[in-house]
């Protein structure tokens, strides 16, 4: 399988569970607070990480790139948990979706200060459009209230996007995908450790589908798909190539809110989901 297919698969493999993150959400905070929930779900992430990455015989950190991993921890896991889970409080998973979708757009200008990476014309362009169909998602009804939960949700765009920016420099170390996602993770489980009491109390007064959701978004949308994500980054030639990707978030996130939270799309899902794929096609074809 060429490279370019192989970032394809595991890019839309990683924002489908990621978008189902967002309605899941929603339900274990029916029962959990912000910050020990971030604490759980990166503790169950990094346990079954562990488990993975000790029957691939991964490698341990170098003492002088431990900082760089708490780092990375730091922003892609403990500071995003935080910033994620308080903003989607006051939003909807749609919207909150929707704003998570502009860390393309900061990562790949970053990526081309620091890496040199050359995007086309067409590919700005392409970007361009991924933007404007994100806003018509967001804009099709004109009610967009600009409350705190908007804010946090910006601020958990931008770490992401140091997030990426970390693991790129990571791959180049020499780190496998594995080996990043697993030691980031780690990492920023011990940094939320300061709500781990609390997060444990919740747990012990939780039911079996609060339990079950939590599962779920430690294993899937935390574990497997920052692992795919690595993936696909290690296989790219640039990292736009991959957070293009970002942008179908909104429409899976919308759709899937509509089967579990049973919200109604509207027809601006379906217009701004179709330029988003369009222009997502026309970006790999073409702005490259």
């Amino acid at each position: 399988m060429a490279n370019k297919q192989k970032v394809w698969g595991l890019g839309f493999l990683t924002v489908f569970l990621w978008a189902s993150a967002f309605p899941l959400t929603k339900i274990v905070q029916e029962h959990f607070t912000s910050n020990p929930l971030g604490f759980l779900r990166c503790s169950v992430a990094a346990v079954l990480l562990l488990i993975i990455g000790k029957l691939n015989h991964i490698h341990k950190p170098k003492k002088e790139d431990i900082p760089w991993f708490f780092l990375s921890g730091c922003l892609g896991f403990t500071l995003y948990m935080i910033t994620f889970n308080t903003g989607i409080q006051t939003l909807t998973s749609a919207t909150s979706s929707i704003i998570i979708a502009i860390t393309p757009i900061l990562t790949a200008i970053v990526a081309a200060k620091l890496y040199n990476e050359k995007i086309r014309p067409v590919g700005w362009l392409s970007i361009f459009m991924a933007f404007v169909g994100v806003l018509i998602l967001l804009l099709w009804e004109g009610v967009f209230s600009i409350n705190i939960g908007l804010i946090w949700t910006i601020f958990a765009s931008l770490v992401f996007c140091g997030y990426n920016i970390l693991s790129r420099k990571l791959g180049q170390k020499g780190y496998s995908s594995l080996e990043i996602v697993t030691y980031s993770m780690l990492c920023g489980a011990v940094l939320l450790g300061f709500w781990s009491f609390e997060g444990f109390r919740q747990l012990t007064t939780s039911n079996a589908k609060h339990i079950w959701a939590l599962v779920y978004l430690g294993a899937l949308p935390s574990a497997a798909a920052y692992f795919f994500w690595g993936k696909a980054m290690s296989f790219a030639e640039r990292t736009s190539e991959v957070t293009n990707f970002m942008f179908i978030t909104p429409l899976l996130s919308t759709i899937m809110g509509f089967i579990i939270l049973k919200e109604i799309p509207n027809m601006g899902t379906f217009i701004g989901g179709g330029i988003i794929i369009i222009s997502i096609i026309l970006f790999n074809l073409k702005g490259k």
